[in-house]
């Protein structure tokens, strides 16, 4: 049973090595020319792959609408991706493809923010006692 959730892993691994490629060199859509492909969780059964990407050069999170051009282009694009993927992972059945906006980035850098200002306001009270 363990061995399931291990192979699942590394095909999640190899899929994202895989769609990081193609995103750079093959596909030529400008909606998805800064995107990082940051996860892939794979299914048991291989069926599905959730996919989670960032944008690299999307300055706020509430930019909805670069984050809605972006998830299109992937949909559009899914079927090429998943086409080239099954030419390039030896696999009997190459996995449905969904694709995930991931915040993570975009929260952990808000919370590297809010330290650093807690970190110059803890300075400036303790300088100017």
């Amino acid at each position: 049973m363990a061995a399931d959730f291990s192979r699942s892993r590394r095909v999640g691994e190899l899929i994202q090595r895989e769609l990081a490629t193609l995103l750079s060199r093959e596909v030529k859509d400008p909606r998805l020319a800064l995107i990082s492909i940051t996860a892939v969780d794979v299914t048991r059964d291989l069926s599905l792959a959730k996919v989670f990407y960032t944008i690299m050069d999307i300055a706020d999170e509430t930019d909805q609408n670069k984050q809605a051009k972006v998830k299109e282009g992937l949909i559009k694009a899914s079927g090429f991706l998943r086409y080239e993927l099954g030419h390039r992972i030896q696999l009997r059945i190459v996995p449905k493809l969904e694709f995930f906006y991931d915040q993570s980035v975009v929260h952990g850098s808000e919370l590297s923010s809010l330290i650093d200002h807690v970190i110059e306001d803890d300075k400036k009270r303790h300088n100017s006692d």
